[in-house]
């Protein structure tokens, strides 16, 4: 799963980096939650296939919940099940999206109880892309609320070492098919993530702060010396 990641490439920056416009403003997080704003790189009907950079609220609210409170729980969506499962069929479908990151957290089971904190990332530094679904919920008064979810699939490589699953992403080169709400067969759709081979990405233990929602900044990504006696 993925319930933790860091935006610190500037706003701007990712903007370039996309090939999108934008007219929002987003600071850098260290430490991205569910519930939280995100930024969203979509190319939605509205746009007039303009792809756009945003934010939107970490935990998807499908169009037809009664209750805002249901995206608690979905923040991330199974490959394995998304394309059929209600939650998220109809946005697998046809609202696809990219959630750019510089790196995500997972805690790494120690001994006993203990978790240990990783910092996983690209080795390279690059942003990664990873591959999100879309919704609009609207409330009785009109008010909309855009949403996102991260697709998620077994871990690779040395990344099962940390945890059984982990973030997809989308090569630059298929971000364009991936936003295109056109595309609706399924497998074109899988075909499209990066669901095999190694990932090029590094892990570091991280302090135990990362864990509380409310700390922030870059000392959160620091690599610690003395992860203790978890291994």
């Amino acid at each position: 799963m993925c319930g933790r990641y860091v935006v610190a490439t500037p706003f701007q920056q990712l903007a370039l980096d996309f090939a999108a416009l934008t007219d929002v403003e987003f600071t850098p997080d260290y430490n991205l939650a569910p519930t939280k704003p995100v930024p969203v790189l979509w190319q939605r009907a509205q746009d007039e296939g303009v792809r756009r950079l945003d934010v939107a609220r970490w935990g998807l609210v499908p169009y037809w919940a009664k209750d805002p409170a249901i995206g608690v729980r979905a923040f991330n969506a199974r490959i394995e099940t998304a394309a059929g499962k209600p939650m998220f069929r109809s946005a697998f479908a046809k609202r696809r999206c990219v959630l750019p990151a510089d790196g995500y957290y997972e805690w790494k089971k120690g001994e006993g109880r203990a978790k240990q904190p990783m910092y996983i990332h690209p080795q390279d530094g690059a942003p990664l892309a990873f591959a999100g679904l879309y919704e609009r919920w609207t409330d009785p008064e009109g008010l909309e609320l855009w949403s996102v979810s991260i697709l998620t699939g077994p871990a690779r490589g040395a990344l099962a070492e940390i945890h059984d699953r982990m973030p997809l992403t989308v090569a630059r080169p298929l971000v364009e098919p991936w936003l295109d709400g056109q595309l609706r067969d399924a497998d074109r759709i899988r075909s499209l993530l990066d669901l095999d081979g190694e990932p090029a990405w590094t892990a570091h233990p991280v302090g135990q702060e990362v864990g509380n929602v409310r700390n922030n900044g870059p000392e959160l990504v620091k690599e610690i010396t003395d992860p203790g006696t978890l291994f």
